[in-house]
């Protein structure tokens, strides 16, 4: 297997900030069931336009040039809402290249407010 490729520093000295809404875990306190509350965190990470490659159609449906792809070390949930620049995005999906580098690769599908 090929050593990692460590993208992580540039990530951190070249990235962005953003602010993740994650989602907490949901259970049962004192025998009722409590939905997992939406916490802003705030992170950074390069986000891109998509490539051509990536404007084409694909499973989860047709990309435009509003959808970004963000390159981030930290693990985020799909379906969680990204703010970046005044702007909302949802990320729609992961790229797993955990084989070969440490950073991780998502999708944003871009939303209106």
């Amino acid at each position: 297997m090929p050593e990692k490729m460590l993208f992580s520093s540039v990530i951190e000295s070249q990235g962005v900030p953003f602010i993740a809404h994650i989602t907490g875990e949901s259970g049962y306190e004192d025998g009722e069931w409590v939905e997992g509350k939406e916490e802003p965190k705030g992170m950074t990470g390069i986000i891109l336009p998509l490539s051509s490659d990536d404007l084409k159609y694909l499973e989860n449906g047709k990309y435009t040039e509003k959808e970004k792809k963000l390159l981030t070390v930290d693990q985020i949930p799909e379906g969680t809402k990204v703010e970046y620049k005044g702007q909302l995005f949802t990320v729609q999906a992961f790229k797993d290249y955990s084989d070969y580098t440490d950073v991780n690769i998502y999708l944003m599908r871009w939303r209106a407010k």
